[in-house]
């Protein structure tokens, strides 16, 4: 990273994403509803385009093409793993039977404590890369198996209507009403406050953004080093999530070869933090403390290439095996469809 992005320049980016931020839970708040289509596609174009305009000013803030190019390989990890993130939420919402009205607001609460949680992640994350470089090898362990979960999930995972056992244990100890109340968390029922099933999505929802920060974190700092590049990308990600949630809705499952693009990118980047580790090797049982020479530095460019290969690949795939599954429904004879 031979590049410095200037202090007005992140301060003035984190003031702009913070308002635009709040002016969407506002709307929500406001003006709670079932977007439409049109509505939905509008916004996820918007917010696309948006973060396409912030990496040509970091460009020209920069002077360098690889803060731009370090920043869309980011956003496009990041988002592809926010997509797959969205799979748990439309399971979520369906599990605790959330009305449609109130799922936006369900949405963005659950992108704030993904922010929140995840602004820490990368707080510690570059405070460990900081003091200790032999981090590079933990994170690349850990993703190369996150990618292998990914790709072969064994029972426990796909198991998704099994609560989590932090919403089992405030079942058993707090009163929780079977009813929704609007877009309440406590309610009254015969005289006595309870709280609704709005804490229990909440929960599960800041429970699962807990899970995706600690695979996300990892993956993001294969990347890139710099803490404002790695947070931007994670704000970037997040933005126009719940307008995608809707847009793709029933979409989702005919993504079925996703996870297997999720996987193999989760992989690559593993294996590039390894290259990494070793290149700046100070463990005194590897190469007697010293780095090693042969390692491969695998660019930034050839990282984007990487990611959006797989992405299109894995999108292209479900996309051919969704329309021979519905060729072979129609060609097949009434009694078979029935």
């Amino acid at each position: 990273m031979d590049f410095v992005i200037p202090a007005w320049f992140e301060i003035t980016a984190m003031v702009v994403l913070v308002l635009i931020l709040a002016a969407d839970l506002l709307l929500i708040l406001k003006r709670p509803h079932i977007p439409s289509m049109k509505e939905a596609t509008l916004w996820v174009v918007f917010y696309v385009c948006l973060a396409l305009i912030f990496a040509v000013l970091l460009l020209w803030a920069t002077g360098s093409s690889d803060a731009a190019g370090e920043f869309i390989a980011g956003w496009l990890t990041e988002y592809s793993l926010s997509i797959d993130n969205l799979f748990v939420f439309v399971l979520l919402m369906t599990q605790f039977s959330v009305p449609r009205r109130y799922q936006q607001e369900v949405l963005m609460v659950g992108i704030i404590i993904a922010l929140v949680l995840r602004g820490l992640f990368i707080l510690l994350g570059a405070a460990l890369i900081e003091n200790f470089s032999w981090i590079f090898y933990i994170f690349g362990a850990f993703l190369v198996f996150t990618a292998w979960r990914q790709a072969f999930p064994g029972k426990e995972d796909d198991d998704a209507h099994t609560e989590t056992w932090i919403v089992r244990i405030l079942r058993r100890f707090i009163d929780i009403s079977d009813q929704y109340d609007g877009r309440k968390i406590r309610t009254v029922v015969n005289g006595k406050k309870v709280l609704t099933p709005m804490l229990l999505v909440f929960v599960a929802i800041g429970f699962t953004d807990l899970i995706f920060a600690i695979d996300s974190i990892p993956a993001i700092f294969g990347i890139t080093q710099n803490a404002f590049i790695v947070f931007s990308t994670n704000v970037f990600a997040l933005m126009g999530l719940r307008q995608l949630y809707f847009l793709l809705g029933g979409l989702l499952d005919r993504l079925r070869y996703l996870h297997y693009g999720i996987a193999f990118i989760l992989a690559f980047i593993g294996v590039k933090l390894f290259f990494h580790a070793l290149a700046v090797n100070e463990l005194p049982f590897i190469n007697g403390g010293h780095p090693v020479s042969w390692a491969p530095d695998i660019s930034t460019w050839v990282s984007l290439g990487v990611i959006i290969v797989a992405m299109v690949v894995a999108a292209g795939a479900s996309v051919i095996a969704a329309r021979r599954d519905r060729a072979a429904v129609e060609a097949a004879p009434d009694d078979d469809k029935s």
